[in-house]
């Protein structure tokens, strides 16, 4: 009996131990579904409690004999269910499948069921089996020692087995794996039983052995090794369909701009943190910084072989002579003034013993008994910023980073102001006209080119990457010359449908591009690269300039006229008078477009720059670099006033205004329309007053934007004339003076 009681404690039983758990299994099968059938909760739990029972037959035991026995032999049930799982989850058959290691060969539950692999699993599996195989050495020691030994030895077990076999049993029924096994571990852990906590703990360190063995591959080589999406760090295929439109939209601009790089769509769409896998005691900025790290030494162990790169002290010499001239005609891409370091190896970009650094504080941690939270996050921290080092070295010493920032703020922020007024005044006479859809962006080209060539130097050796654009534009183009010239009885809009009548001009659709080249594609974004705001305004006082140039040229001719023949040149003196109210309107449009362009030029623009350069020069950190930027970006938007709705149609609305204004005074000599001019007058003045109005208010006033609005309303309100005028408007509804006085 003594034997078969050994054999029942090792999971075998015979005639002496019954295995009741077939029986107790149907039934518990029956009761579940009786209880679904019955709208019951049932959770469908088919193992409860040990199942190995004495024979009923034998005689010979007191009823407290056979209850310790039982109570003994249960160890045995817990034995076999622990093992089983063991064994199940350590299989390694499916390596046989060296085809597709994604999909390996599936275990299957005692019901039949197909379950899919898990490395945490097969982790935690590992520690059962040393648990077991102490406990195997205990049968042993008590079959060795039965006799002799009166010390309970196999008490230990009574502790430790049934809860263990409570957690296989939630493994396998909620199919936990991964992450979400590392939290129940870890909260199974805070338990008053010291034993159990101790092997609890073990199972524990197995699971994060696997953890790190996926940090070490991701960090040290950057290379994500899940092959059953157990690892809180996930490839973008892997996310939920809700975001999977959005998220190919933005990766195909990027394919677009570079087919042929891979490790820029990885960089910026490639990957995430997946929440369901994130164990509960990694914050989330750590699980953000594993994330940046691994991109980061992937970007570095791969650097892209059509990467322009500079050397880090010498810079190159600029091409001269007629290089200069083919990069102005056609010429798009890298410029070729930038040697090509095709044959640039990841052993430059991250040196060996870098690697080997971050190889050696992971397996520290792994090697560790216990998982220290703080030394978790401080080695995490480490790594993080040895990769961000490496890759501000790589984007902004090798790859330029501030020359390109200087070429952005020359081109997008109109910093070469000659080159834009030659461009613009190139292009006055093509922008009379509506643009022609499929030749829009051709015909820009000629005065664009023109105006490169003659304000465009040949130390310039960014310009070949900026390329010029036509965005989609709205169908009509009433500001457009063509429209001026039609009969305008009917066309007049009335006051309360001026704005919804006034149409995009076409060439207002005009933005710049700027092609960049990997790595400073992982710094800019589409969304950067591709919108264009200040050439309107450019335009705008342009026409006013040219407007007023034009007119006092005329009137200069009619003044000499007059003075030759003082008899005869009244009508030319009435003229004068009549024109008189015009050019105060036009004096008002010029000073506040004047006005807005200087503040946004010198009071956002040039401030700002100021403070993005303190930063690139102070900052080592590709991470806070690019927050410097977006921060710059930011600050541009915000002080600008393009962030607020009405503030941002009032200028928009402004400058179309303006532009309508001095091709109808162009054409006021030989077809004048007073009316039209009056209806533009009234429209600029209410326009203008309800700016004035909107940035007075105390919502802005109150907001971190109030020190550069006060910088841009004391240049708009120098004299008080504009907050008189506004203030005259509220109170009694008059406007500024129109031009009714042209008529007398």
């Amino acid at each position: 009996m003594l034997h078969e009681v050994l054999l029942a404690l090792l999971g075998f039983t015979g005639d002496f131990v019954l295995d009741a758990s077939p029986a107790r299994r149907r039934a518990a099968s029956q009761e579940a579904a009786a209880a679904v059938g019955g709208g019951g909760g049932g959770d469908g739990d088919v193992e409860v409690g040990p199942a190995f029972r004495l024979a009923p037959d034998i005689t010979f035991l007191q009823p407290s004999e056979r209850t310790a026995i039982e109570r003994l032999i249960s160890l045995g049930f817990y034995y076999r269910e622990l093992n089983r799982f063991a064994t199940e989850s350590r299989d390694l058959s499916w390596i046989q499948s060296s085809v597709d290691v994604s999909s390996p060969h599936a275990d299957k539950t005692q019901k039949g069921k197909v379950r899919k692999g898990s490395v945490y699993r097969r982790a935690i599996a590992n520690g059962i089996t040393e648990i077991l195989s102490v406990y195997r050495s205990a049968v042993l020691q008590v079959e060795q020692n039965l006799l002799s030994d009166p010390l309970p030895i196999l008490a230990t077990f009574e502790v430790l087995l049934p809860p263990l076999y409570e957690l296989v049993m939630e493994i396998e029924q909620k199919d936990i794996k991964g992450g979400q096994l590392l939290n129940l571990l870890h909260k199974r852990c805070h338990c008053g039983v010291p034993e159990l906590q101790s092997c609890i703990q073990r199972l524990l360190w197995h699971g994060h052995q696997v953890m790190f063995n996926q940090l070490t591959s991701w960090m040290v080589y950057g290379i994500l090794q899940d092959q059953y999406s157990e690892f809180f760090i996930r490839r973008q295929d892997d996310r939920d369909g809700e975001n999977e439109s959005s998220q190919r939209d933005f990766s195909d601009k990027f394919k677009q701009k570079s087919s042929k790089d891979t490790s820029l769509a990885s960089w910026h769409t490639g990957f995430h943190v997946a929440l369901d896998m994130l164990p509960e005691y990694i914050h989330m900025r750590i699980a953000e910084s594993i994330l940046f790290a691994g991109k980061a030494i992937r970007v570095l162990r791969n650097p892209s072989p059509g990467a322009t790169l500079q050397e880090p002290v010498n810079q190159s010499q600029n091409s001269k002579g007629s290089h200069r001239m083919q990069s102005f005609v056609g010429c798009s891409g890298a410029p070729k003034d930038y040697p090509n370091f095709s044959n640039i190896s990841a052993e430059e970009l991250l040196p060996q013993a870098e690697a080997d650094k971050i190889d050696a504080m992971l397996k520290e941690l792994k090697h560790s008994s216990e998982f220290h939270k703080r030394l978790f996050e401080s080695a995490v921290g480490s790594i993080r910023t040895v990769a961000a080092n490496h890759l501000w070295q790589l984007v902004v010493v090798r790859a330029d980073l501030n020359g390109h920032l200087k070429a952005l703020k020359d081109y997008f922020l109109l910093a070469k102001g000659d080159f834009f007024q030659c461009f613009l005044e190139e292009s006055r006479q093509l922008m009379r006209l509506p643009p022609r859809q499929s030749t829009a962006e051709a015909d820009l080209m000629i005065p664009f080119q023109l105006a490169a060539l003659k304000t465009i130097g040949e130390e310039d050796k960014y310009f070949t990457r900026v390329s010029l654009r036509m965005l989609s534009y709205g169908l009509k183009s009433s500001t457009s010359q063509k429209d001026l010239q039609k009969p305008s009885a009917l066309e007049l809009p009335s006051q309360g449908k001026a704005a919804a009548e006034l149409a995009l001009d076409g060439w207002d659709s005009i933005a710049l591009e700027y092609s960049v080249d990997w790595p400073l594609q992982l710094f800019f974004t589409p969304d950067v690269l591709s919108k264009q705001y200040l050439i309107r305004l450019k335009r705008t006082q342009m026409e006013l300039e040219k407007s007023w140039a034009a007119v006092m040229h005329k009137d200069h001719a009619d003044f000499s006229d007059y003075c030759k023949d003082r008899k005869n040149g009244s009508a030319t003196q009435l003229r004068r008078q009549r024109s008189k109210p015009l050019w105060r309107v036009r004096e008002h449009m010029a000073f506040l477009i004047r006005n807005l362009q200087f503040y946004i030029q010198v009071d956002v623009i040039e401030s700002q720059w100021n403070v993005l350069q303190s930063h690139v020069q102070d900052s080592h950190d590709f991470t806070e670099l690019v927050g410097f930027h977006q921060e710059y970006l930011s600050a541009l938007v915000s002080q600008s006033f393009l962030d607020i709705g009405s503030v941002s149609r009032i200028l928009d609305s402004i400058m179309k205004l303006c532009l309508q204004f001095c091709w109808s005074i162009e054409q006021y000599e030989t077809r004048p329309n007073i009316s039209e001019i009056d209806h533009i007058t009234e429209e600029f003045n209410k326009k203008s007053n309800s700016l004035y109005t909107i940035l007075r208010s105390s919502r802005l006033a109150g907001s971190q934007r109030a020190p550069f609005l006060r910088q841009f309303l004391m240049r708009l309100n120098f004299n008080s004339y504009f907050e008189t005028t506004a203030r005259g408007v509220m109170n009694s509804g008059r406007l500024r003076p129109s031009t009714a006085g042209a008529q007398l």
